[in-house]
């Protein structure tokens, strides 16, 4: 094939003459090649994609575990507010519960079903107070129950990996039978 110049080319433009410079433009076109670009780039990729997934999982769970409190809570805070017996002349010796039977009756097993440790809370309370402090005569009544669980994340290589983040919930229930005088702020028996 003739060119401009009238010289004839061969397979490549820069075709060397002698056969150091063969060498040396058979070794820049090796440099050059780009078969392993795939497996490189894959290398920075995959790690990064797993991360990814891993953070879905652990913030997943996170979610999970929040809901599974949440749940609780409520569980716990609606039998504080129920009595075991609204007419006392069908179950005789009836009494309200105590704090203790809400948290081993009702929360514990909650959390338990999900496969969450009770003995993990932290600063449990079910104290009375007033679901509306706005209203001028205070007069509904009702229960909340809170407390904290310790969650600790798993994101190897971040920053995040295995620090401890405490979540907390509360959930408040008007109570179904009205007292008299609500004992506001104190906590339950």
């Amino acid at each position: 094939m003739l060119y401009a110049g009238g010289e004839e080319w061969g397979r490549m433009c820069h075709w060397a003459r002698t056969p150091f410079g063969r060498l040396c433009v058979r070794l820049v076109t090796k440099w050059k090649e780009e078969s392993g670009a795939e497996l490189v780039e894959a290398a920075f990729v995959i790690p990064i994609l797993l991360m990814l997934l891993l953070g879905i999982f652990t913030f997943g769970r996170a979610y999970n575990v929040y809901q599974t409190m949440t749940r609780a809570a409520r569980e716990g805070a609606r039998e504080a507010v129920l009595t075991p017996c609204a007419d006392s002349t069908y179950c005789p010796g009836a009494t309200t519960y105590t704090a203790s039977d809400i948290w081993n009756t009702f929360v514990d097993p909650s959390l338990q079903a999900s496969g969450i440790d009770p003995t993990n809370i932290k600063n449990p309370s079910i104290t009375y107070v007033y679901l509306d402090p706005n209203d001028t005569p205070q007069t509904v009544c009702g229960i909340q129950l809170s407390f904290q669980y310790p969650y600790t994340m798993m994101l190897p290589f971040t920053s995040l990996n295995l620090s401890t983040i405490n979540m907390s919930t509360t959930v408040q229930m008007r109570m179904e039978n009205q007292p008299a005088t609500c004992p506001a702020g104190t906590s339950m028996p």
